[in-house]
């Protein structure tokens, strides 16, 4: 909600010192949200005055129409004589009053004004379009053309309102009542402790059986609808400069008088009017819900289909309106540029259900100021002073006549009273305020208050967001002043830290962020062509997603089943805005249905649900395994005087997966395996042991060069996905710290060879179950094949070091354990010592 300062004083005699600011910090001391201040017409200076045009000569010769013009802007210029000034708008003719700026002025956006020679004249300043005064769209993108009564020679900085201060207000939904001047003044009297003089307190006369005949067959969609009529307007009555100045600068642009009436009285007393030409209306105004499949094209040219559950406004032809969102084409008021003219309205205050009405514009995309406030709740006993309002300014500047008949269809309904406790507020904020602060904050709201140790308070009719005693205290406590609530810190029950899985997910992440990872939170989002990119075969699991009603975007419709998609996109991102050197990790849910989902129940909302409903909720979500992934691309070690550095490759996803099982105290089996996306050569499986079997754990290596082009990644990206669920069913028992001996290491170094398909780590995990208990750390050094070794064969060398607990090793206990761990790696593997 944009509200000006200069329109907000109408209501609030606000001290004249009082700035923006000032005001801002008020509101928000108050529980508003000022985002802005703006400052309109900073910088400006004039003189910018008004001037006649006396005559317009065509300048022949130039690529776009010039003219040269002579104006009248009095003594504004201190000789009387007129103004030389070349134009290129057309839009103004000899005798127009228009906006002129004169030499040593200076517009917005710091733009000083001087003579100067242009197209073969000399301009001793401009004529001004809204743009050039910063203004806002008009709708006319030409000069301003000022009405006639204006005399030569006015100042127009002060005729056109153009120097002031505009709020910029983010109202939330309980606070509807704020997107009207009414609602932010009367936070601003209560915040100044001043008066509020309320533009909604009118004498409005009774109800009767003249005024247009109105048939509401759906009470609880509009409980109230009030029609008024105003015959006589003048087609020529143009919308005042004052009231064309306060809809710019709230925001709105000014379209013609009848239809800037009810939008001004919208933003003045929060009330959503709507001005019909009675001339295009056949019989009676209706109110019901639309028939499923009915049409009707709205007031932005668009036909929308209906749905059963929209409640529109009817004439004998059918729906001519979509209620409480936008008018219909077929009753629109005449625009008068276009030749055509309305002289009678029927002007509608309604007031409709703030669900209906919210449903129907989220169903049609259709968001308007009217619908945003009414799903944020209306006044529903401002109408008849809204179209009393309207009808009155309709009256003043159109000439137009009211009717007698005043048209009132209503439900009925009674106030809303609340039983509070009077220290209610006082136990909820931990101050004492006493039941008399309690009772003025609350009547300084527009709340009646009864009663001395229970208090029973009858809520107005503009806060549709006060139904339980906690919403009236939070009236007390933000009118006293957040400020003022001590500040205490909580003393946390002991016991109830991290859970082991929350603790094992956090040092997840610090391991892989120490390791150079850059941590990257991507939407949980998918899609079907990211899953084809991604190279997955149709059987593959991860192509069985979980569909969303109402995505966010059709292009990712589904819940994410692999991490990887996302990371992906991030690292092309931080490629293609110049970082190539990237290496990001993510941890989170993904989403994997197993077939055997059940229908989701509808939980109560009156009580708690039972342990059977839950139970039946939880049966209806698919699996959502946590799982960490890694992406990298580009230099893992950077060159300088201290290398040559190198480039990040399919072992660093794996050690990357090392680095996660380590912080788990779990050992990691990596054997060669063929899985999209990744490169079917460069493709590691990662296991673990989950009680006594081996159990996938995920995959890393470097992604296929297919998929590098698909995804346009930089070339010889890796990644590496894991479940974390399956590293915490491996971890055996609370994380042991290791042991540190007093007496020496013992080292032995092995060379064996073995056939090129078999894995290392096979050989590996023979060596360490032969060396036993005595070895302490295994590490595979170098990788040779050559001439030497043979064809099809390879030589792995390994570094073993030995160390007991309790005494020096001897050479020949070392020698002994090195023995029987290379017997045990040839009769599994075949291995033979390199040289034997």
């Amino acid at each position: 909600m944009r509200v000006p300062l200069s329109w907000l004083r109408e209501y609030v005699d606000l001290p004249p010192t009082e700035t923006g600011r000032d005001v801002q910090a008020k509101l928000v001391a108050v529980g508003l949200e000022v985002e802005t201040v703006e400052q309109i017409g900073a910088g400006l200076k004039g003189p910018l005055v008004v001037g006649q045009v006396l005559t317009i000569e065509e300048l022949e010769g130039f690529k776009k129409p010039i003219r040269f013009c002579t104006v009248d802007v009095g003594s504004a210029n201190g000789t009387g004589e007129p103004q030389e000034i070349v134009c290129g708008a057309r839009n103004f003719a000899v005798g127009d009053k228009v906006v002129v700026v004169l030499p040593g002025a200076v517009l917005p956006g710091d733009f000083a004004i001087a003579a100067r020679k242009t197209y073969g004249r000399t301009s001793h300043g401009m004529i001004c379009s809204t743009d050039e005064l910063g203004m806002g769209d008009d709708g006319t993108h030409g000069i301003i053309v000022l009405p006639p009564e204006h005399a030569v020679g006015t100042d127009a900085i002060e005729l056109l309102q153009l120097v002031d201060e505009v709020l910029d207000i983010a109202v939330t939904p309980d606070r509807g009542y704020c997107l009207s001047m009414r609602g932010v003044a009367r936070e601003t009297a209560i915040a100044y402790g001043l008066p509020l003089r309320d533009p909604a307190l009118l004498d409005v006369p009774a109800p009767n059986a003249f005024g247009y005949p109105v048939e509401v067959s759906d009470p609880i969609g509009c409980s109230r609808f009030t029609a008024r009529t105003v015959v006589g307007l003048q087609p020529e009555a143009r919308s005042p400069i004052w009231m064309q100045r306060r809809l710019q600068k709230a925001g709105m642009r000014p379209i013609s008088l009848a239809v800037d009436v009810t939008n001004y009285v919208m933003l003045e007393l929060g009330q959503p009017l709507h001005a019909y030409d009675r001339t295009r209306i056949d019989g009676p105004i209706g109110v019901r819900r639309a028939e499923q499949g009915e049409k009707l094209t709205t007031l932005d040219g668009t036909v929308r289909v209906l749905d059963a559950a929209d409640l529109v406004i009817t004439d004998n032809r059918g729906p001519i309106g979509l209620a409480g969102v936008m008018g219909g084409a077929n009753t629109e008021i005449a625009d008068a540029s276009e030749g055509a003219h309305t002289t009678e309205v029927v002007i509608e205050a309604a007031h409709f259900d703030a669900i209906s009405i919210a449903r129907t514009a989220r169903r049609h995309k259709l968001a308007s100021e009217a619908s945003k406030r009414f799903e944020r709740g209306v006044d529903p006993q401002a109408a008849a002073a809204a179209a009393q309002r309207t009808v009155d300014l309709l009256v003043l500047l159109a000439g137009g006549t009211a009717e007698a008949g005043v048209t009132e269809v209503s439900a009925p309904s009674g106030p809303r009273t609340i039983t509070m406790a009077a220290d209610h507020p006082d136990k909820v904020a931990g101050v004492a305020y006493g039941r008399e602060t309690v009772v003025r904050r609350l009547q300084e709201v527009g709340c009646d208050a009864y009663g001395q140790d229970e208090l029973l308070v009858t809520a107005p009719s503009w806060r549709p967001d006060l139904n339980e005693p906690n919403d009236l205290a939070e009236e007390v406590i933000r009118l006293e002043g957040y400020e003022n609530l001590p500040s205490t810190l909580p003393t946390p029950p002991s016991g109830r830290g991290l859970t082991d899985r929350q603790r094992l997910h956090r040092r997840v992440g610090r391991a892989l962020a120490g390791a150079g990872y850059v941590e990257a939170l991507n939407y949980p989002f998918t899609g079907e062509a990211v899953l084809d990119q991604l190279g997955l075969a149709a059987d593959d699991a991860r192509r069985r997603t979980v569909k969303l009603v109402n995505p966010l975007s059709d292009e990712e419709p589904s819940l994410r089943t692999t991490l990887l998609p996302g990371l992906l996109g991030a690292l092309r991102r931080n490629d293609g805005r110049g970082s190539h050197d990237l290496a990001l990790f993510e941890t989170g849910l993904v989403f994997r249905p197993t077939g055997h989902e059940t229908k989701p129940v509808r939980l109560p909302v009156d009580r708690r649900p039972s342990d059977e409903e839950i139970a039946a909720l939880d049966a209806a979500l698919p699996r959502q395994p946590r799982r960490a992934a890694v992406v990298l691309a580009g230099a893992r070690e950077q060159a300088g005087w201290w290398g040559k550095g190198r480039p990040a490759d399919w072992a660093d996803s794996v050690e990357a997966a090392r680095a996660i099982a380590r912080e788990a105290g779990v050992d990691l089996t990596v054997r060669a395996d063929q899985h999209a996306p990744w490169h079917p050569g460069r493709c590691a499986a990662l296991y673990v042991t989950v009680n006594g079997e081996e159990t996938l754990f995920g995959h890393a290596g470097e992604l296929h060069p297919r998929v590098i082009k698909e995804l346009h990644l930089p070339e010889r990206t890796c990644a590496m996905e894991v479940e974390l669920d399956v590293l915490e069913r491996a971890v055996d028992g609370a994380l042991r710290a290791p042991r540190i001996s007093t007496f020496p290491v013992a080292t032995q170094d092995v060379a064996l060879v073995v056939g090129q398909d078999v894995p290392a780590a096979d050989v590996e995990r023979a060596l360490r179950e032969g060396a036993g208990e005595l070895l302490e750390s295994l590490r595979l050094f170098d990788v040779f094949t050559g001439e030497q070794i043979g064809e099809g064969r390879k030589s792995l060398a390994y570094a073993l070091r030995f160390r007991a607990a309790d005494r020096t090793l001897t050479v020949d206990e070392a020698s002994a354990a090195r023995d029987a761990a290379v017997a045990l790696a040839a009769e599994r593997t075949g291995a033979v010592l390199r040289g034997a």
